[in-house]
């Protein structure tokens, strides 16, 4: 069987990158830019602050703590609730943060210092899924919510010490330790973020999970409402209400979007011509790809390609 939501994570192309750990000093007000196609996450290693969206929603982050702001939210990391803070880019010139070790700002005595560890996960241009959508405007772990996913609780401690040791190849362990912290984070997020546990349960469901794995298992075979209920044991009218209710569309709209995603990805690997991607993905006619993909992304396929460097 398809793993679904390793399927998943393949296709919208998740990365990770470390950019920053920091030694903040009291007053400190650091505007986070927005950043597309990305969530970026901070973990406090010691102190604390506020993450704060421009929404309102403001939340105070605390040793253990772990936060997620997706969809490239811009927001501000702050000392107090008071303080507004300077853009991050200028906050870093002045400091003269060379990319290299902590980046600080201020002074003072070293327990004083607001320790984080912040990167960000990236996704293809277009990458999009509902287990993406689910995920809240403001992600917020307690290091309380950590206590039942041993998981998380290793991989962050890991990424801690392989940011503070400093020994080669540090950046590129972080990086892949990341990947999986997104992952568990996500698992972590199903008591505390409703939809998350929606689209998770899907997932792991005995009968709508087998749906979604004979999906992404073969994408291109000619799937049927009928021929997916008769595979996982379900009536017609059942199963179309249950991955309805799990998923938030039907599941042939469901295969119609993921067929797309994976086009995003066979074109930017550039080695199909287009009448191949759309072969490979179940589409019959390269025009009705063509029109498909170009009412979904606003461009067509050739087009996509050419704005990636490719032909």
């Amino acid at each position: 069987m398809t793993d679904v939501l390793s399927d998943i994570l393949d296709t919208v192309a998740l990365k990770a990158a470390i950019y920053f750990r920091t030694d903040f000093f009291p007053d400190f007000g650091i505007q986070v830019p927005e950043y597309g196609h990305a969530a970026r996450f901070h973990f406090v290693v010691q102190g604390g602050c506020y993450l704060s969206l421009a929404c309102g929603t403001s939340v105070r982050l605390q040793v253990g703590d772990l936060a997620m702001v997706p969809r490239g939210a811009p927001h501000l990391l702050s000392s107090a609730e008071t303080v507004t803070g300077e853009p991050l880019a200028d906050v870093m010139s002045q400091a003269g943060f060379s990319g290299t070790g902590p980046f600080a700002v201020g002074g003072g005595e070293p327990t004083d210092s607001c320790q984080l560890v912040c990167g960000h996960f990236t996704f293809s241009d277009g990458a999009d899924h509902p287990l993406l959508r689910s995920i809240p405007d403001l992600f917020h772990i307690t290091a309380a919510d950590r206590e039942d996913h041993p998981m998380l609780e290793d991989v962050l401690r890991l990424i801690q010490r392989r940011m503070f040791d400093g020994a080669p190849g540090m950046a590129a362990s972080v990086s892949r330790l990341s990947e999986v912290l997104f992952i568990e984070a996500l698992r972590a997020g199903i008591a505390k973020a409703p939809e998350i546990g929606r689209l998770m349960s899907a997932v792991y469901d005995p009968q709508i999970g087998k749906a979604l794995s004979l999906i992404h298992g073969d994408v291109a075979h000619d799937w049927t409402v009928e021929a997916l209920a008769a595979a996982v044991g379900m009536s017609r009218t059942r199963f179309a209400e249950r991955f309805r209710e799990l998923i938030g569309s039907g599941p042939i709209a469901y295969l119609a979007d993921w067929r797309l995603q994976r086009a995003l990805g066979l074109l930017a690997d550039g080695t199909l011509p287009v009448k191949a991607v759309a072969h490979r993905i179940g589409y019959r006619s390269p025009a009705a790809f063509t029109r498909a993909f170009t009412e979904r992304f606003g461009c067509s396929p050739k087009e996509r390609r050419l704005r990636m460097g490719l032909r």
